[in-house]
């Protein structure tokens, strides 16, 4: 046996639904000293038969924690109301419940008055993918990086763990950010199966297949775009341009008519496609209609 092994990081959980748990059970199995609580107390006892320390009130849990305080809630709000009364000063917070770039970069604020450390987190894995590494779920990270590598071994325990910045918002924006390119992926397959639905001898579970293999070698376009918004040239190294998408567009929309699909799901990024053609772009790629989505 080794005696000289440096002991597990001891971590504080407020907030025990389907993700809490999870990460609870996978800080467990890696040997982390783990205090839990929960709203409603039958969670935190069921993980307290599996080797936790419950205890009944947020703030008995952060007054003795010695490690990272983590919050995985419903809401910001939930936050607020969970760390009301506690005394943060001295503590690491870590906040792995769901808000906005801006929640995030208020919430620390809110922390640091109060003499806390800060580190916010987006997840991007459900919780059956949370302690089993080869899922290839993992946590964006962001804000104070000192505090990210003192307890990056207790925050790679549940899953991969990377930093995205000082900006306490930015875990959140690249959650939202990968979460928005999802659904616009969703919305690309319901389109597609749509299509596909009248035909009675369609072999929906190959289509799938085919579906799933054209998704993953078209998604090499994101590098395409980043190369040209870092640029600044939309044109270089072009193969299919704005003007021959948006002629091909017609067909699809076409098909859709046929199939009595409603296009919904496609027609606004197609009048995107089509109003940048109209400025005089046809000769580009699809970074030009980044910017035709922002306000400013």
């Amino acid at each position: 046996m080794d005696t000289h092994s440096t002991p597990k990081t001891p971590l504080t959980l407020l907030g025990l639904g389907d993700m809490g748990t999870a990460l609870a059970r996978a800080w467990l199995t890696t040997g982390h000293p783990l205090t839990v609580w929960n709203r409603s107390s039958e969670k935190a006892e069921t993980l307290a038969g599996e080797g936790a320390r419950a205890v009944a009130t947020p703030a008995e849990a952060v007054a003795s924690a010695t490690g990272p305080v983590v919050l995985c809630l419903l809401d910001d709000a939930s936050v607020g109301e969970t760390l009301d009364g506690t005394d943060l000063h001295g503590k690491d917070v870590v906040n792995l419940t769901t808000n906005t770039p801006a929640q995030a970069q208020q919430r620390a604020r809110w922390a640091e008055e109060r003499g806390a450390r800060f580190l916010d987190g987006g997840i991007m894995a459900v919780p059956p993918m949370i302690g089993r590494p080869e899922t290839g779920g993992y946590v964006f990270y962001s804000g104070d990086h000192t505090l990210f590598e003192r307890h990056r071994e207790a925050l790679e325990a549940p899953a991969g763990a990377e930093f995205v910045g000082a900006d306490p918002g930015h875990a959140a924006l690249h959650d939202i950010a990968l979460l928005s390119a999802m659904t616009g992926m969703f919305a690309g397959i319901t389109h597609a199966f749509a299509l596909m639905g009248p035909e009675k001898d369609i072999d929906q579970a190959r289509f799938a297949t085919l579906l799933a293999e054209w998704l993953g070698a078209m998604s090499g376009a994101a590098h395409g775009i980043a190369a040209h918004l870092e640029s600044d040239n939309y044109t270089e190294g072009v193969t299919s341009n704005l003007a021959m998408m948006t002629a091909a567009n017609d067909t699809l929309l076409a098909t859709a008519q046929d199939q009595s699909v409603d296009p919904r799901l496609l027609a606004p990024y197609m009048e995107l496609m089509r109003h940048r053609v109209a400025q005089g772009h046809g000769d580009e790629g699809l970074a030009g209609t980044v910017g035709l989505l922002r306000s400013e």
